[in-house]
């Protein structure tokens, strides 16, 4: 059987895309073989596109980190064909053949079923940025979050962000959005966001080991000294989850915000997150936690059409989420 995939190639110290003609031979060893209707494009599905080793090594290499489906085919009980699942995280994309083709063969421990609630379309809407949005809510939740303060939401216009932004707004929570795009404003509103504010102003440079207490709790999904300068802005007991690192992998502090204020800095991997919390953080999201503004902060794309919105998300010009559609 032939299909379609997106092929990153590799000549020379050189990366090349083009839309290639594949076989299930084609495919890496897994157990279940499943029929791709929907993807999404993701910063690390960029970085693996344009030859970035720290994501993918070897090329080459069908990028995707997203996938949901149809089971074609499955040993075991686990799953019969026909199935609605999800894979997002793990190895898909990075080492394993991704999401970006028409098919998929992964371990069959990598697979959620498709929760009631949520469509193949809207799981992808949602993806890799939805999953860790919401990981993010969960973990800052168990940690206390207050819902009688400021929560700020750092890179607000991106996936990731613009899913925190809607959910924590949806579960009550007084949400600051930081961009740097004053051009988002009415977009980020529009998602729950209750005030809007420059990036410029979550990026201290005085070095200070701690400043005023500004926030009951954070989304980063910028890094760098904009991460900083949140978690020296907390106040006593609050946190931070940490899901990216788009301006900067570096986070310079003293230990003084830890030990004089009790602020907890909460780490968020989606990729390696166990399957169990996984399929709770899933659940939620097709449940009590569903977003009912995923076709607002979402652009539709082809397979065709995937190549110009990976060179948008590296330039940093892609708001909210792109679905790639390959249902035929």
């Amino acid at each position: 059987m032939k299909f379609k995939a997106l092929i990153v190639n590799e000549k020379n110290g050189k990366f090349t895309r083009e839309i290639s003609t594949k076989s299930l031979n084609d495919l890496p060893a897994g157990d279940v073989l499943i029929k791709v209707k929907y993807s999404s494009l993701n910063y690390k599905d960029a970085l693996s596109a344009t030859g970035n080793k720290g994501v993918t090594r070897k090329y080459p290499h069908t990028p995707g980190i997203d996938a949901a489906g149809m089971v074609e085919k499955s040993p075991g009980n686990l799953f019969k064909e026909g199935d609605e699942v999800v894979v997002t995280g793990y190895d898909l994309g990075m080492n394993t053949f991704g999401g970006f083709a028409e098919y998929i063969r992964v371990p069959v421990e990598w697979i959620v079923k498709l929760p009631k609630g949520l469509s193949l379309k809207e799981s992808m809407m949602l993806g890799t940025a939805g999953f860790t949005a919401g990981l993010s809510v969960c973990k800052l939740e168990q940690a206390g979050l207050d819902k009688n303060g400021n929560i700020v939401v750092t890179g607000a216009s991106g996936g990731v962000g613009s899913l925190a932004v809607t959910l924590l707004s949806k579960l009550g929570y007084n949400i600051t959005a930081s961009t740097r795009k004053k051009e988002k404003e009415d977009y980020l509103k529009n998602l729950g966001a209750k005030l809007i504010i420059n990036s410029n102003e979550l990026d201290d440079k005085t070095g200070k080991p701690l400043l005023n207490r500004r926030w009951k709790g954070a989304v980063d999904t910028v890094g760098g000294n904009i991460l900083s300068t949140v978690f020296r802005s907390l106040d006593f007991g609050c946190s931070v989850a940490s899901c990216g690192n788009v301006l900067s992998p570096e986070f310079n502090i003293t230990v003084y915000p830890f030990i004089l204020r009790g602020v907890n800095l909460l780490g968020i991997n989606s990729a390696e997150t166990p399957m169990e919390l996984r399929k709770i953080i899933w659940q939620k999201l097709a449940g009590e936690w569903k977003i009912n503004l995923l076709n607002e902060l979402t652009t539709e794309c082809s397979l065709e059409e995937l190549n110009g919105k990976i060179d948008l998300i590296l330039k940093g010009k892609i708001t909210g989420r792109i679905l790639l559609n390959l249902d035929d």
